[in-house]
């Protein structure tokens, strides 16, 4: 199988640009400690060739590529001729990539801690009761005129005589559009208290059902 490498640093020599590919050198050092008996390695040269669409899409031009830090991933080649390979390793890339500059990792890192800080006094100056009510008034949802309470859509029970009737679907729909606009019906049910039996509002018990809403406001019947 190819032996896989991977090299990190930035280009030694300038970029140059053949046909299909472009080719620039890099060096990494050698070990520091060889094995007793053998000479220390002091760098190992590279060069590396990158086909000219992969090489556009990294953003880097001629100057930046000294300055950048690289990433490269490839395998060694013996069949580049020698005038275009400098180094001592030739370098096929399959993956070249920029690496982050580590000023500007830090740059960043400061810049978060900052708006951390800046954000921070304003949450210990809310107090608790306020923040409390705040989240509750912004939770609670807006009810029609009139509305006497809020029971869930499923306690309620239809009778029969309802059942039997189709509301107009003109009408219907109008309210369908109002609860798509506003949020809410636009009147609240009539209900038994006691029994939760519906008494007026067929028609918006029948969109709140289509609407699929949770929970419906109602008004008593003996309020009325």
């Amino acid at each position: 199988m190819p032996h896989k490498m991977t090299l990190t640093g930035s280009a030694t020599g300038p970029l140059r640009e053949y046909d299909r590919y472009v080719a620039f050198d890099m060096r990494e050092k050698g070990s520091p400690s060889a094995p007793k008996g053998l000479k220390k390695s002091t760098f190992i040269s590279y060069t590396v060739f990158v086909a000219k669409k992969a090489f556009n899409k990294t953003g880097l031009t001629k100057k930046s590529i000294m300055h950048e830090k690289i990433l490269v991933q490839g395998e060694p080649t013996l069949d580049i001729p020698i005038d275009e390979c400098p180094g001592e390793i030739g370098v096929i890339c399959f993956q070249i990539t920029v690496l982050p500059n580590k000023n500007d990792k830090e740059a960043n890192d400061s810049n978060d801690k900052k708006e951390a800080k800046t954000v921070h006094p304003d949450v210990k100056q809310t107090p608790v009761q306020e923040k409390k009510a705040a989240s509750e008034k912004k939770q609670q949802p807006i009810q029609p005129k009139g509305t006497k309470d809020v029971v869930s859509f499923d306690d309620i029970i239809v009778p029969e005589a309802f059942l039997k009737t189709r509301p107009n679907p003109v009408k219907t729909e109008e309210v369908i559009e109002f609860v798509k606009r506003t949020g809410h019906l636009d009147k609240p049910l009539t209900i038994e208290k006691e029994t939760k039996v519906l008494k007026d509002g067929y028609r918006r018990y029948i969109v709140a059902k289509t609407m699929k809403m949770d929970n419906v406001p109602v008004v008593y019947d003996d309020q009325k």
